[in-house]
């Protein structure tokens, strides 16, 4: 699937929201917001998505896809399947790395005996979005901390603009890349067009609690 067809798919399960006004986890405004949650209700999205993510390497030469808890669970489960599916024999493994620490501290590591699978193989690792790479990047430094190579890393959407060099190195490709202009809410013109924001999705009903219920 190209860039065009897959964000119509997006678009069907309202997983891209466009013309609202929405707060960012940051606390900028916007008015496109990606709802990654909204993919996962669907399989059938899910695994197609995934399916083209697959035909992005040579199954034959990957032994394991890794993801982030917790949406890159589902991706690498999904992407191993395809890779697995189309290999002549052998399977790709999927596996997944949990968050240790807090804040800058913070690290990914492989338990749960994933770590025997991942060391000193062939690794692609899967994103869903892609706002800063620092769970990506943190999935990266934890395949090679085991001796592994990261042969790409592969996200849904890229919606920070998030380079190579952000996530370790690794060779980076996204299904979606998008430009989200925001604000801070000070600066933002839907605030003062009077355009409602959307307290389904983001951190909108946060700000509008924060305002005193006025959105």
């Amino acid at each position: 699937m190209n860039e065009e067809n897959i964000l119509r798919l997006l678009a069907q399960v309202d997983a891209i929201l466009t013309d609202t006004h929405v707060v960012y986890t940051s606390g900028r405004h916007g008015a496109t917001y990606v709802n990654k949650d909204a993919i996962y209700l669907h399989p059938t999205v899910t695994t197609q998505l995934c399916r083209t993510i697959a035909r992005q390497y040579d199954a034959a030469k990957i032994d394991v896809v890794a993801g982030p808890t917790t949406g890159g669970v589902i991706l690498a489960q999904w992407t191993a399947w395809h890779m697995t599916a189309a290999r002549d024999e052998g399977e790709t493994l999927a596996v997944f790395a949990e968050e240790e620490g807090e804040g800058d501290a913070s690290r990914r590591i492989f338990r749960r005996g994933y770590d025997a699978s991942v060391q000193g193989k062939r690794v692609v690792v899967v994103e869903d979005i892609l706002t800063t790479g620092g769970s990506a990047r943190k999935v990266v430094e934890a395949v090679r901390a085991l001796g592994g190579t990261v042969v790409g890393l592969s996200a849904i959407c890229n919606r920070g603009n998030v380079t190579s060099e952000q996530v370790g190195g690794a060779p980076l490709t996204a299904l979606v890349n998008l430009d989200l202009t925001s604000y801070s809410a000070a600066d933002c013109p839907l605030c003062r067009a009077g355009v409602r924001i959307n307290t389904r999705v983001g951190k909108g009903q946060a700000f509008v609690d924060a305002q005193g219920g006025q959105a």
